[in-house]
């Protein structure tokens, strides 16, 4: 007797159990939970995999961006839509992922693709201004490159004053709960600005004694919660400093200090794998999908064609 056939539904549910079943991280399972519940299923959950186009999945991407669902979060969703698909067809309840082919174009590769990066002198500021008790976490931020849940989990180990680099080997969840890098490519060493060295010497005398023994922890020594560092010290300090858009709101969220961080290295000429490597993005692609606009000079291009057209006729 054949077997009905399957719908996006089914595959989404078999996916959420082999997450599950290979036990990946509370705020992962919640993100991917999200992803296919509020996103997916009532769009196309009802339609059967065999008949699955990727005309329909196409519409299906632009339809969340005409809803007014954030480019960042439309790319989310379609990377787990694709391993939704790629679960389905090891199940061979599909012959082919439809979804592999249909991506989502970048708006501008001037624009970087919607992120804002703060500019020197707003870094200056930040850096100058930043209250006292996050102080050294944004200083650190900023000269590293190093994600929130980073900082947030950093302890005293990870940090060598002698060799003078940070060792990234954990990282706190939006649970506080301290647990393994992003990636594999999250666990490196970043060496440390000297500003970030003598920063952070200082700032051992001050910090509050915890078992975690954490570099930035909250004043009873456990892990911070995102939440309390974005609502009562990051947006206080940008409306502080003037750096709000014409309603108030922050310019750019704490990430971006991620991306500035990038940007002073691009600008220092360091090349695409080392600044992979600091960053601890899984692969190179990442890299230039995120900060390869950066690289890019008109100025320099012209100059290098020039250069190799004297090398050609010179031989």
């Amino acid at each position: 007797m054949p077997t009905a056939p399957k719908t996006v539904n089914d595959a989404c549910l078999s996916w959420l159990k082999t997450c599950e079943r290979n036990q990946l991280e509370r705020a992962t399972l919640k993100a991917y939970r999200s992803h296919a519940n509020i996103h997916i299923v009532p769009k196309i959950g009802d339609l059967y995999l065999c008949d699955l186009s990727r005309s329909q999945v196409r519409d299906f991407m632009h339809d969340l961006l005409d809803a007014g669902v954030s480019r960042a979060q439309v790319k989310k969703v379609m990377i787990s839509l694709r391993s939704i698909l790629s679960e389905a067809m090891e199940r061979e309840w599909m012959e082919h992922n439809v979804a592999t082919d249909v991506k989502l174009k970048r708006q501008s590769r001037v624009a970087g693709d919607g992120k804002v990066i703060p500019t020197k002198d707003e870094i200056r500021l930040i850096i100058d201004k930043a209250p006292a008790s996050h102080r050294v976490m944004l200083i650190t931020a900023i000269f590293t490159g190093m994600r929130i849940s980073e900082l947030r989990g950093l302890s005293w180990t990870g940090v060598d004053f002698d060799r003078r680099v940070i060792c990234i080997t954990q990282r706190a969840d939006e649970f506080q709960q301290i647990g393994a890098p992003k990636s594999r490519a999250g666990r490196r060493e970043i060496p440390m600005a000297p500003m970030v060295h003598d920063a952070l010497l200082a700032w051992r005398n001050e910090v509050v004694e915890g078992e975690l023994s954490l570099v930035f922890p909250n004043s009873k020594g456990n892990v911070q919660s995102y939440s309390n560092i974005n609502n009562r010290v990051y947006r206080p300090m940008m409306r502080e400093l003037g750096l709000v858009d014409e309603a108030g709101r922050p310019r750019f969220g704490f990430h971006s200090l991620r991306h500035a961080a990038a940007s002073l290295f691009i600008e220092q000429g360091w090349n695409p794998k080392k600044i992979q490597t600091i960053i601890g993005h899984a692969s190179i692609t990442m890299t230039m999908d995120t900060y390869g606009h950066l690289f890019e000079s008109a100025d320099n291009d012209v100059a290098l064609f020039e250069k190799m057209e004297r090398d050609l006729m010179a031989a």
